[in-house]
């Protein structure tokens, strides 16, 4: 049996091909999956649990086919979807996950998380999330109309691209230190999440003055799905690994 760790599919209206992939990976690629980890960003912008655009319709039935056939599928929801909701989870049979959780994956203490708070460089950015996550600005952005919050959604990404397009790799990037931090306080020894869409497999050190940089543990950073091909993270037993669909 195996488990599939996934991320940042960005799915939107705007780019069906995505939608397709998603689609054709539900119904290929869980057999003899036990556990599908979404973690982070399934939607390019997610305004509410009573978004009417048809395709999330589909994509929720998707999901819920995956569940109802037996498959646990969990998702945490990234810096793109943090207002998935109960009415989401719901129709989907999909279980939520915190920002960070940790998991016993086949015997090893794994860390999973988005991934956006681990670069904490990108002091704008951290500021904006604080904001965002509030309760308070949650519930008065839901109160709004449909229109209006496509509207602010829109408003939104192209600001979003507009600042990361003056920002340094470096800044977008996860800083090394507050990787330690979460991986030394959640006991683990491997690491998963996206987010910052550079795929690969990376030591996590320790950084002392008194003696030479050692290994503590192994971090997988999921990639960004494209329109004709994705890259999963399958785990059992035996191994852990990454495989391109198409």
């Amino acid at each position: 049996m195996n488990t599939i760790f996934i991320s940042d599919l960005h799915l939107t209206p705007e780019r069906p091909e995505v939608t397709t992939l998603f689609f054709r990976f539900l119904k290929q690629q869980l057999k003899n999956v036990t556990g599908l980890y979404i973690l982070g960003d399934l939607f390019d912008a997610w305004i509410g649990d009573d978004d009417d655009t048809p395709i999330y319709s589909e994509i929720i039935a998707a999901l819920k086919t995956a569940t109802l056939a037996g498959t646990n599928v969990f998702i945490q929801p990234g810096n793109r979807d943090f207002l998935l909701g109960k009415r989401f989870a719901k129709a989907t049979g999909c279980k939520f996950l915190q920002d960070p959780t940790s998991i016993n994956l086949y015997g090893t203490r794994t860390l999973l998380m988005h991934g956006d708070l681990l670069c904490t460089d990108d002091v704008a950015y951290q500021r904006f999330r604080r904001f965002a996550r509030n309760p308070f600005w949650k519930q008065l952005f839901l109160w709004r109309s449909l229109a209006a919050r496509r509207y602010q959604a829109a408003k939104y990404r192209t600001q979003s691209n507009a600042a990361t397009a003056n920002k340094s790799l470096e800044i977008m990037d996860v800083n090394q230190a507050t990787v330690r931090q979460y991986i030394q306080r959640f006991k683990a020894t491997q690491f998963i999440h996206g987010h910052i869409h550079r795929p690969g497999q990376y030591g996590i050190f320790i950084d002392t003055s008194t003696e030479s940089d050692h290994i503590i543990g192994k971090r997988w950073v999921l990639g960004e799905w494209q329109d004709d091909n994705a890259c999963i993270l399958k785990a059992n037993k035996n191994s852990i690994q990454f495989e391109t669909i198409t």
